[in-house]
């Protein structure tokens, strides 16, 4: 029994050996890129449309026992301990926000040739202690100078067809944290946040004036302003009280840049802020999105200890790291501006324009009930009696006070507008029953 499943083990050693026949394997030149793990799927969707369009190749799953190491081509000449054998085609499914995940490669190799000259392409993960930290990328070929070009050529195209094909692009992610000791980041995750129209975005036109001409229309000239030698990052910081439509912005900066992939990195996640970097870098034209930055930027005298710092100086660092030419666009958001480390919040080059998110003002509060009553109608007297009664309370409070107002006038069954009576409740039950901490909660302010 033992002979027979030996006899069925065919070593990766072997199957080489028949490829490039007469050919020492001891002897092939090989050559290698990696790329960084969030491009995966992009590798694997590259390597296909190469060999299904230029190439007939054998493509073969491989097996490694242990996996604290990457596996390399040299691994595969291995017939002695734990060698490398053939194994079934291994999959791990990705999600890219698409309807199916992409089905991807996790060890293989290809056999083919470019008309007299036999290659091996081998895809493997890029292995630190036994952590995936890459994708590794190797190609091996015969010696001479028609196989070294070959290699360049083979390599060059592939980094392309990665570049062109950025399955995350124009996408809103965040990485996911892996259980694992090391605290190192992993999968990448697609969110789905919903779509806010132009309209939906109510601001005082000073706010609006500032967006447009700070994100919209400096993405537009981002092409001459390279041409001149110009930087085209830039930082926005985003302040003003709880509820004012900082996040709700955000939301409605990454539905109308389709070209900009949004990466969301959310408090508990600041200790990946280089991964979200490098895969910014990566994905470029890319929006880098940072809430409630004063929990690891606020001012040094304010930390408690090396570790909030070394937070800190990780933030700073990487943004000061990033060429000139990076097409990646800041958004910093907080409730506290004034607690703001001044390196990064009084240092153009890091933030460039502070805009304020102020509690809406009478004009805006008016806009705000009719966008938040979605369709139910009421009277232009009601609509001004909210705006009376709302001074000094967050677009979040009205929006919230319009669905419990839209609550009770649903509970009535009534078929015409919403009432003032449907108002006095839901205020009631807003600004007194829940007593001062749900005022707090919920952004809204007590009457004079």
């Amino acid at each position: 029994m033992k002979k027979s499943t030996k006899a069925n083990i065919m070593l990766a050693q072997a199957a080489l050996k028949h490829h490039f026949g007469r050919q020492p394997l001891e002897a092939l030149i090989t050559a290698s890129r990696t790329y960084p793990i969030m491009a995966r799927v992009d590798i694997q969707v590259a390597l296909e449309k190469i060999f299904k369009n230029r190439f007939q190749a054998k493509m073969m799953g491989l097996h490694a026992q242990y996996n604290h190491e990457t596996i390399t081509i040299a691994h595969l000449l291995n017939i002695q301990n734990y060698p490398v054998i053939i194994s079934p085609l291994q999959h791990e499914e990705i999600d890219v926000g698409e309807t199916l995940p992409v089905r991807c490669l996790n060890l293989a190799a290809w056999l083919s040739r470019d008309g007299a000259t036999p290659f091996v392409v081998l895809l493997s993960q890029s292995t630190q202690y036994g952590r995936n930290t890459g994708i590794h990328i190797e190609i091996g070929v015969p010696p001479g100078e028609a196989g070294a070009e070959f290699s360049r050529k083979f390599l060059d195209e592939l980094e392309k067809l990665v570049k062109n094909t950025a399955s995350y692009r124009g996408k809103i992610i965040s990485l996911e944290q892996v259980d694992r000791y090391s605290g190192g980041a992993g999968i990448i995750r697609v969110l789905k946040l919903r779509s806010v129209r132009r309209e939906d975005v109510i601001l005082p036109e000073k706010t609006l004036r500032l967006l447009e001409r700070n994100v919209h229309d400096f993405i537009k000239q981002r092409a001459p302003l390279k041409k001149l030698g110009m930087q085209v990052k830039k930082g926005l910081l985003f302040y003003g009280p709880p509820g004012t439509g900082k996040t709700h912005t955000i939301h409605y900066l990454a539905s109308q840049l389709p070209e900009h992939t949004t990466l969301l990195i959310t408090a508990e996640q600041v200790a990946y802020i280089d991964h979200y970097f490098q895969l910014a870098r990566f994905l470029q034209p890319a929006m880098i999105v940072i809430e409630d930055v004063d929990l690891i930027a606020r001012s040094r005298d304010e930390m408690r200890g090396a570790c909030e710092e070394s937070l800190l100086n990780k933030l700073l660092n990487e943004m000061d790291g990033l060429r000139e030419d990076a097409e990646i666009l800041f958004v910093l958001t907080t409730n506290r501006p004034d607690q703001l480390e001044a390196a990064l919040a009084s240092r153009p080059g890091r933030v460039d324009q502070a805009i304020e998110f102020p509690l809406p003002d009478a004009d805006c509060r008016r806009q705000l009930v009719r966008l938040y009553s979605y369709g139910v109608p009421v009277a232009e007297e009601t609509v001004e009696q909210i705006v009376h009664k709302t001074k000094n309370a967050s677009a979040a409070f009205i929006k919230e006070l319009m669905r419990r107002a839209t609550q009770f006038y649903l509970e009535e069954g009534r078929d015409g507008a919403l009432t003032q009576e449907n108002l006095t409740t839901a205020l009631e039950e807003m600004l007194f029953s829940g007593g001062s901490l749900n005022v707090k909660l919920l952004g809204g302010a007590l009457p004079n």
